[in-house]
């Protein structure tokens, strides 16, 4: 099998069952980005430490990046074509556990974090951000087409999981977490200067 087909040099692609749309259709834009979502997840699987504490969040991220695949399958397969959904609510509820799990250890919040820390964890936070706006896609979506409602709610669950797996890298890496100081960051950064 070939990589290229030369199909979508006119800027059209298929989906699934092989019906055309535009490449900037808005189907196409929610599956899209729920693949560089997933891509993000690769960054950020790959930045963790090899250390064997780590290996629930390896497996963790090797499941939510095939669920990922799902989701794109259910976005990409017109209404008419559906007989039945890849993500279930069985799905939904595997991702709350996994946030259970996760974030029985992090320390309870008290302020806001900021994205950053560790290089995982940074990446973690870029995924969630990816996924929010897969989420925002698909809510636009919804507004002209039909969309499965689980795939809403799997995503949105799915960007909580990412905020606690960002949070538990930075405390098992014993990095700072940063955090929102609201009388501090409104300081000039030259104050030490002057």
């Amino acid at each position: 099998m070939k990589i290229y087909t030369r199909s979508g040099d006119e800027g059209q692609t298929s989906l699934i069952y092989g019906s055309r749309i535009g490449k900037d259709a808005k189907r196409v834009d929610a599956y899209g980005t729920v693949d560089e979502a997933n891509s993000v997840l690769g960054v950020a699987v790959s930045q963790l430490p090899q250390a064997a504490e780590f290996d629930d969040l390896r497996r963790y991220t090797k499941r939510i990046q095939r669920d990922l695949f799902d989701v794109g399958r259910d976005l990409a397969t017109p209404e008419e074509k559906r007989d039945g959904l890849y993500v279930t609510q069985a799905d939904v509820d595997l991702l709350e556990r996994m946030i259970d799990v996760v974030d029985a250890d992090n320390a309870v919040l008290k302020q806001f974090v900021l994205p950053g820390g560790h290089q995982a964890a940074a990446a973690f936070h870029q995924a969630r951000t990816v996924v929010r706006r897969a989420e925002r896609r698909l809510v636009r979506l919804e507004r002209s087409e039909s969309v499965p409602p689980i795939t809403r709610k799997y995503l949105n669950r799915l960007s909580d999981l990412l905020f606690v797996l960002a949070r538990c890298v930075n405390l098992r890496t014993q990095t700072l977490e940063p955090v929102v100081d609201f009388q501090a960051d409104k300081e000039s950064p030259f104050d030490d200067e002057e």
